[in-house]
């Protein structure tokens, strides 16, 4: 299990089988606060993955955390369902999400 939040997003494409990801593209953006975030940018196009360090190009869905909430939730300690409903994590496009969370290893 990554530590940080920056872990976790910049190892994501490492965790995607290649096949989950024919035909779908999709931009992300993570804004994290506190310590071990970041901004970070997840990018699914032409059957491939990519994370990186800052915003690039528009993005499909914006997630905003701080880094402890966002770390609660993949560990399992905070309910993702509460944590969007109580404002803890912020979902621009809900749908988006769902979509890929399961690609994430969200869900």
């Amino acid at each position: 299990m990554a530590t940080t939040a920056k872990d976790f997003i910049l190892g994501l494409p490492a965790k995607a089988k290649p096949e989950t990801l024919q035909g779908l593209e999709t931009n992300f953006h993570f804004d994290i606060s506190g310590d071990g975030g970041g901004t970070f940018t997840v990018n699914i196009a032409d059957g491939a993955m990519t994370a990186v360090e800052g915003h690039q190009g528009e993005a499909k869905c914006t997630v905003k955390a701080t880094a402890d909430n966002f770390m609660g939730t993949l560990r399992g300690d905070i309910n993702p369902m509460m944590a969007v409903l109580t404002g803890k994590i912020k979902i621009s496009n809900q749908g988006e999400m769902m979509k890929y969370a399961k690609i994430f290893g969200l869900m």
